[in-house]
């Protein structure tokens, strides 16, 4: 029977040919109603501010942020990250326990049925409270889906299948923002036009359920529980499929890294050379977030802050909307040639840039060029960060450590929501993207100056590093 480390090697010198494409395609179609409900908060937010769901009376217990000028879409938006934060430092490292497919399969049913429910809430407190109970599910599904792209896919080509799988994922807000522009403003049969916005979201994801039924567990995760039949059969049957792709033998394994040890506890990422990478994370994570969703989950807000219109506001948001899959998609270009870290650097500093201009632009045409740049930018970071934390910890403890480190994303994007709330009420956008920008450096300066390097390794090469 091979050993963890054989069968390591064994799918580390795979060619990227199209049976492993289409694995990475059935995660990432999971992926695509994650980052669906992720971005309609910008988007259906108008229509709950329009139905009167961010008065005192509709938001309840809520409302007592009303004195801090955040009791609105601030709310909203704090409800859908504190879940995620909840999930991934919570719940994380149950894909660990078992299994990256069981996880991921269970957690889609979870946020399908939570977002229905929420689609029905008469008040701003029932929105934001099944909000919250979504939110839970989509961050556990956020981090199962970064630790089974990485054990997946071959070493050279992590970059690409990241980049391509966040395509894939991010070529649901564009179609979400379109229907949001259709439905927002009116009330189709006589059923709020956001109601709609999120059914649709969550009726689709029972779809992609029974799509993803043929994906295969981790072989990586099945060796590291000593379940070496099921792995090597998986790992045979990969083999098999990718062999049919190029036509004949498959090249020889590599040298096997040093087999994995330790119990795979949360102690052991406090442990060398974890620990240093877990600080290192966890502040990148804090601050990436004010950049990211402090742009993309107040677009139409920001803009309509500006003196736009609704409707207008939506409109310009499709168009910046459709540059989400582009990003990753040029991203592809350069996954795999430039270091991982770097792309992360060059990523923050272009959200800052650009971000300042737009705070500071008043021409439509302007301000939809910045806002696509800053989110081609956006991208461009986000791609390169989930491979990247991803590869810094080894199998027995990679979504759990992942998951601890993300949720302070999370944590950071839920008090997004109330600072961002804050600062747009205090000096409008340009305070907006000051803040924004003053996080960004703090990430080029975590992840530049002390994050490893990873391009081309195996994962249990990184792991030993």
């Amino acid at each position: 029977m091979p050993t963890q480390a054989e069968l390591a090697a064994r799918l580390d010198r795979l060619p990227m040919t199209k049976h492993i494409w289409y694995l990475v395609t059935l995660i990432s179609l999971g992926g695509c109603f994650e980052l669906y409900d992720l971005f309609l908060t910008a988007y259906i937010a108008p229509g709950l501010a329009k139905a009167g769901y961010f008065t005192p009376e509709s938001l309840g217990p809520l409302n007592i942020l009303g004195p801090f000028g955040v009791a609105g879409i601030g709310t909203f938006v704090f409800s859908l990250f504190a879940g995620l934060f909840v999930g991934a430092i919570f719940l994380g490292h149950v894909a660990d326990n078992y299994g990256r497919r069981t996880v991921f399969t269970f957690s889609l049913i979870w946020y399908s049925i939570t977002t229905a429910i929420m689609a029905f809430q008469s008040s701003g407190f029932g929105v934001d409270l099944w909000r919250f109970i979504a939110g839970i599910g989509i961050g556990v599904e956020l981090v199962t889906i970064d630790t089974y792209v990485a054990e997946l896919v071959p070493a050279t080509h992590r970059g690409r299948a990241f980049a391509y799988n966040q395509f894939f994922q991010f070529l649901a807000v564009p179609i979400m923002a379109f229907i949001a522009f259709l439905l927002v403003p009116h009330a189709p049969f006589g059923f709020d036009g956001w109601r709609w916005v999120v059914l649709i979201g969550s009726a689709g994801a029972i779809v992609i359920w029974f799509i993803r039924l043929g994906l295969p567990e981790s072989p990586r995760w099945l060796a590291r529980h000593n379940r070496l039949a099921e792995a090597e059969r998986v790992t045979a049957s990969i083999e098999r499929a990718v062999a049919r792709d190029v036509g004949g033998a498959l090249p020889a394994a590599g040298q096997p890294v040093e087999h994995e040890t330790g119990e795979g506890t949360f102690a052991e990422i406090w442990q060398p050379p974890y620990d240093r990478r877990a600080i290192v994370l966890s502040v990148f994570n804090f601050f990436q977030t004010f950049g990211y969703y402090g742009f993309a989950a107040w677009v139409p807000t920001l803009l309509i802050s500006k003196g736009i219109t609704i409707t207008t506001s939506l409109l310009y948001s499709f168009i910046i909307a459709i540059a989400n899959p582009v990003g990753p998609l040029l991203g592809t270009l350069v996954a795999d040639k430039m270091e991982r870290k770097w792309q992360v650097c060059g990523g923050a500093i272009g959200i800052a840039v650009f971000g300042m201009l737009f705070a500071n632009a008043t021409h439509a045409v302007l301000l939809i060029v910045l806002g696509v740049l800053v989110t081609l930018c956006n991208n461009w970071m986000s791609y390169s960060f989930h491979n990247y934390q991803s590869e810094l910890f080894p199998t027995r403890i990679r979504s759990r450590a992942v998951g601890f480190v993300y949720s302070w994303s999370r944590l950071s994007a839920a008090l997004s929501g109330l600072i961002v709330a804050y600062l747009l009420n205090l000096g409008g956008v340009i305070a907006v993207f000051g803040f924004i920008a003053f996080s960004m450096v703090i990430v080029v300066i975590s992840i530049g100056g002390f994050g490893p390097r990873t391009k081309g390794l195996a994962l249990e090469a990184i792991s030993h590093a």
